[in-house]
């Protein structure tokens, strides 16, 4: 008779709670059983694969030691929390991950109680994480906080200002600092060289020294003469200083794979610690899945793959994606000017800096995960004579805004500013839309601002950047591949300030600015077949706009649209202003703005994101048909 086949631990985990039962041996096991749970279900949805199984253990140990929910766990970014999430409650829907009305891909406060910050950004839990501790001293919600924030998000200033502050209070808060010698891409920067000197062997002076601040919180087994409590005084011996200097309480580097070390740890710093306290636990980012420890990023962020292989499928296209346009724009430029040099603020790759920096090594600067320090840094290298273009994220460059103003507008430096993902990016959802850019930046007194329609477009600005010496220029261009129009081999330079007229119309003209030029041309199709053929322009510039084009329109057609891919305040925005100050409205010009709606739109599709938006070739087509009165009846399928 065959014994029958024992329940998997992770069947009988709803919550934490139920952990607590387990002894140490089950938590190995749920451990190897949660990290192949992570694997299948991100095979299925893709996503954030490398993080989450950095962390598997530290996940378990977290959860199994303290009393979540109501001692708070967060996450910094929040690329690591697919296992957390399983374990939460959410292990049902784990292979809904950043789809439409599925789990987000981040941590969310509205998703459960478990995720008591959101975060998509990096470098904010230790903020927060002291935010909970102050208020739980004055009486707020009770329970522990404990920030689990990544080597790579400890090269942002803003994590060392909540450390700082942190260590003035002296309140009771715990900050796991998972060096696993990865952010997306590999770290940089004298912060990175100093954690590693941590466990490579540095000399150290006396075991004393490890007797001071943290050592007293060890558990006995640990004072004692076993191998892995010397390697880890070692390190409290030698590389402390700079996180005791800020008034932390540190312990490690001790082993995040190995729960053996990290269970008695935490639980012992949970019993005794008093004030602010630092471990320091090392990780292998993609840990126990091949293929994400052979890739270079450790499988940091992966479409659908084939669990056995790691092979991933890939989309389709026979067009080339924006950011390679980009990349490639650039080496041509950099070909003919030395001057031009490219800074990213830990994206090479996501920004297609990596292509870059593999023709131009010397001239392509990674700073981490700094973009006020990139924006700034990037200042200065304009004021040293040379031509850099900072590129970074729309949603990253909102962290930079008040560099970009006042180390870069007022002083008229001529930044060249890549923006990528501009617009709704799709799965990752409403913290990484690019929604907000030309708005913050066209206020800006002599900024150019220009958004790329196609991927040919996105040459030709590029080159204008290049060559524009006057002040601050941005181009914005979104995520995916272009639209597959024929490709020069150089971008040639545009007139700034001009727009172009893509085909003339009759009552009413489309101002689109950016690739919603595209769906703007199949509305005018399918208004054609209405015998309502509008005039299209490609606006290009929101700052400066097209005087000139953008009056004449206004004055020989009945009614006037802009649609761009971005918040009220822009492209839009601008135009009703030039329009009210000519007096053009006094003339009966019947004037409508598309611009993405005043909420945050959950992760989806972009093309399902753009229709929840309302700005598809449809709502374009039905736009313009309600501005001139026509009634809008459905077309026959």
């Amino acid at each position: 008779m065959t014994d029958r086949p024992k329940t998997p631990l992770l069947d009988r985990i709803t919550a934490p709670a139920d952990m607590k039962a387990l002894s140490d041996r089950e938590l190995r096991q749920l451990a190897d059983e949660l990290r192949a749970e992570t694997i299948s279900a991100v095979s299925v949805t893709g996503g954030h694969l490398g993080a989450g199984l950095g962390v598997v253990e530290l996940t378990v140990a977290l959860h199994a030691v303290f009393d979540t929910p109501r001692d708070k766990l967060i996450w910094d970014v929040g690329h690591q929390c697919y296992p957390h999430k399983i374990l939460t409650g959410r292990r049902d829907r784990i292979r809904t991950l950043r789809t439409e009305n599925g789990l987000s891909g981040f941590t969310k406060r509205s998703e459960s109680p478990y995720d008591p910050f959101g975060a998509a950004h990096s470098s904010t839990s230790i903020s927060a994480a002291l935010g909970f501790a102050a208020a739980r001293d004055l009486g707020g919600d009770p329970g522990d906080a404990i920030a689990v924030i990544g080597d790579g998000s400890m090269s942002a200033g803003m994590a060392f200002e909540a450390m700082n502050n942190a260590g003035h209070l002296k309140t009771r808060l715990f900050v796991i600092l998972n060096d696993n010698e990865m952010s997306i891409a590999p770290p940089v920067g004298a912060l990175s060289s100093y954690l590693s000197r941590l466990y490579a062997g540095a000399p150290f002076q006396d075991f004393k020294a490890a007797a001071k601040s943290a050592v007293s919180l060890l558990p006995e087994p640990f004072q004692e003469g076993a191998r892995r409590a010397k390697e880890m005084l070692k390190g409290m011996a030698v590389g402390g200083t700079l996180f005791e200097e800020l008034g932390f309480n540190y312990i490690g580097p001790i082993d995040g794979h190995d729960l053996d070390q990290l269970l008695p740890v935490l639980r012992t710093a949970r019993a005794r610690a008093t004030g602010p306290t630092l471990i320091h636990v090392l990780t292998k980012k993609g840990k126990g899945y091949a293929p994400a420890e052979a890739a270079r990023d450790r499988g940091h962020a992966t479409g659908k793959f084939d669990v056995l292989t790691g092979v991933q499928a890939k989309a389709q296209s026979n067009a080339p994606a924006y950011t390679k346009v980009f990349a490639q724009g650039l080496i041509a430029e950099a070909e003919r000017d030395e001057k031009i040099v490219a800074v990213t603020a830990a994206m090479p790759d996501g920004t297609g800096l990596n292509l870059f920096a593999d023709r131009f090594p010397r001239r392509c600067f990674d700073v981490g995960i700094a973009e006020q320090h990139a924006v700034t840094f990037s200042a200065g290298l304009a004021a040293g004579g040379l031509k850099p273009f900072c590129a970074i994220y729309s949603t990253f460059l909102q962290r930079g805004y008040d560099q970009v103003v006042h180390d870069v507008a007022i002083q008229r430096l001529p930044v060249r500013f890549a923006i990528d993902r501009a617009g709704l990016v799709g799965a990752d959802g409403a913290t990484h839309a690019g929604s907000f850019d030309t708005a913050f930046l066209s206020n800006l007194p002599g900024i150019v601002v220009m958004a790329a329609a196609d991927e040919a477009e996105l040459m030709h600005m590029v080159a204008t950047a290049a060559a524009h010496d006057e002040g601050p220029i941005a181009f914005r261009y979104p995520r995916g591949e272009g639209v597959g129009c024929d490709m020069p081999a150089r971008g040639t330079l545009l007139t700034i300030g001009k727009g172009r007229i893509i085909r003339e119309g009759g009552r009413a003209a489309i101002l689109s600015f950016g690739t919603r030029l595209a769906e703007v041309l199949k509305a005018a199709e399918s208004l054609a077949q209405r015998g309502l053929a509008p005039t299209v322009i490609d606006a290009r510039f929101a700052k400066p706009l097209d005087r000139d084009l953008i009056l004449h329109a206004a004055r020989h057609h009945e009614a006037l649209i802009t649609v761009e891919e971005g918040a009220i305040g822009g492209f839009g925005s601008h135009v009703a202003q030039l329009l009210a100050d000519e007096g053009v409205f006094d003339t009966g010009l019947k004037f409508r703005s598309m611009v993405l709606p005043d909420i945050f739109i959950d992760q989806a599709s972009p093309d399902r994101m753009y229709q929840i938006a309302g700005m598809d070739a449809a709502q374009i087509e039905a736009k313009v048909l309600s501005t001139l009165g026509v009634a809008v009846v459905p077309r026959r399928a």
